[in-house]
């Protein structure tokens, strides 16, 4: 049988050896912690702390602001100094809790269980809540939300992304390499909520060793299985591999559970089972920090509010002067013009070029080629898209489909022409939602 796969998808340079052979290191944070209230889709986290209040690793010091959010808790022991806006990767200010760090690291108690069947479903679910867990593969997305569908019966399969298709990006191979173990015990510990659900742990066929570790793993399991995915961008994203796993098609209009799935990232299943069997919140994300300009190419364990500045000290530093940063990968990630920002919960990686390719690459006029639509993983016509886009066209946009675009820059990283097409698109996605919500 061939490897699974599904339609359209490009092949860029992976950038991965840089990375990927080098063990998870673990550092601690040297300044002020920034907690943002906003590490997550949905309503911002409240505040539990003020000015002057010390506070122990593990502790809640923000509550969630409604279903559709996450509290956030302290990654050190120290005290409050400020609760003032911060800036996000994205260039915007969000409210932010700031704690001196007093290099103590103790600890609140946490509330641990033998193993997962002494908890009823609703507490595993309420664990993970007040866990703080969410989406780490970028989206951010409450998971005990994502664990609570309407109708729990109908979930069929739970897959677990080891994809990692982005460029350069090795957190989740090394996290799967190193502690394997654990991403079955949070696949079984979501398995729990589902009784007729079968677990897939998806991982690309660049990644052979892993695939060889988590079938070993997992052979005596009958509810487990490692599905092996072809090698191509963006086999990670979540309708890519729900097609590629099961054949089923997600789209705009749909939720993963209206086809019967549920798909987590790897690193967020250990977060899970560290949640609902040791009681321990998600206070620690491992990031690659990697790229030519680079010193030391590595993989970090660090506490969630340390600051990128002191992500790229511990690297070495600066080799060469980068002429692009960006948070995440370079197909979706977001360029940086400071590197004054915290890690958050859905951080994956650091990446620092010393060419700046796009900006080095003027855009032309459209030859009509036809590539974007070869490459495009929704069906899309993203030469036209992006034409109306830009000239804000919203009826024709949303007429050709514009909002099945999943942002994943294949259309892009193909063009000839070096149109902007990911760009325009995604922007008119923006105003379209904008306009529906001034609307309802």
């Amino acid at each position: 049988m061939g490897l699974l796969t599904f339609k359209g998808g490009v092949h860029p340079y992976d950038g991965k050896d840089l990375s990927k052979d080098k063990p998870i290191k673990s550092v601690s944070p040297k300044g002020d912690l920034v907690y943002l209230l906003s590490q997550h889709i949905g309503t911002p986290a409240k505040p539990l702390v003020a000015k002057g209040d010390r506070v122990l690793v593990g502790q809640k010091i923000a509550e969630p602001g409604g279903f559709v959010s996450a509290p956030v808790h302290a990654s050190v022991s120290g005290t409050v100094k400020a609760i003032e806006p911060h800036l996000t990767v994205g260039g915007a200010t969000v409210p932010a809790i700031v704690v001196e760090n007093d290099q103590q690291y103790e600890e609140v108690e946490f509330s641990s269980v033998e193993k997962v069947e002494d908890l009823t479903k609703e507490e595993v679910i309420k664990r993970i809540q007040e866990a703080g867990v969410v989406g780490m593969g970028g989206a951010g997305f409450p998971t005990h939300v994502k664990l609570s569908p309407k109708e729990p019966d109908k979930i069929e399969y739970v897959l677990i992304n080891g994809a990692e298709c982005e460029p350069y990006l090795t957190s989740d191979y090394r996290r799967m390499m190193e502690e394997p173990q654990l991403v079955v015990a949070g696949l079984k510990t979501i398995l729990y909520l589902f009784d007729h659900a079968k677990g897939y742990i998806c991982i690309e066929d660049n990644k052979p060793d892993c695939i060889k570790k988590m079938e070993e793993l997992v052979k005596n399991e009958p509810r487990i299985e490692v599905k092996a995915l072809q090698t191509k961008y963006p086999q990670g994203a979540e309708r890519s591999l729900i097609y590629a796993t099961t054949g089923r098609e997600v789209n705009s209009g749909m939720l993963p559970a209206d086809a019967g799935c549920v798909v987590d990232n790897s690193d967020t299943a250990v977060a899970v089972y560290r949640a609902v069997v040791l009681g321990r919140p998600l206070i620690h994300k491992v990031v690659t920090v990697t790229g030519d300009a680079i010193a030391s190419p590595q993989n970090f364990a660090v506490c969630t509010g340390m600051i990128y500045e002191e992500l790229i000290e511990e690297a070495g530093g600066f080799k060469e002067e980068p002429a692009k940063l960006i948070s995440g990968g370079p197909m979706m990630g977001q360029s940086l013009y400071s590197l004054q920002v915290p890690v958050t919960k859905s951080s994956s990686a650091l990446l620092c070029l010393t060419k700046d390719e796009v900006s080095a690459s003027p855009e032309t006029a459209c030859i009509n080629c036809g590539r974007c639509v070869t490459v495009c993983p929704a069906r899309l016509v993203p030469s036209r898209l992006a034409t109306y886009a830009d000239h804000q066209n919203e009826e024709a946009f949303v007429k050709w489909e514009g909002m099945e675009c999943v942002a994943c820059g294949c259309c892009s990283f193909t063009c000839p022409a070096k149109r902007h097409l990911t760009q325009s698109i995604k922007s008119m996605r923006m105003m379209v939602l904008n306009n529906r919500k001034k609307n309802a």
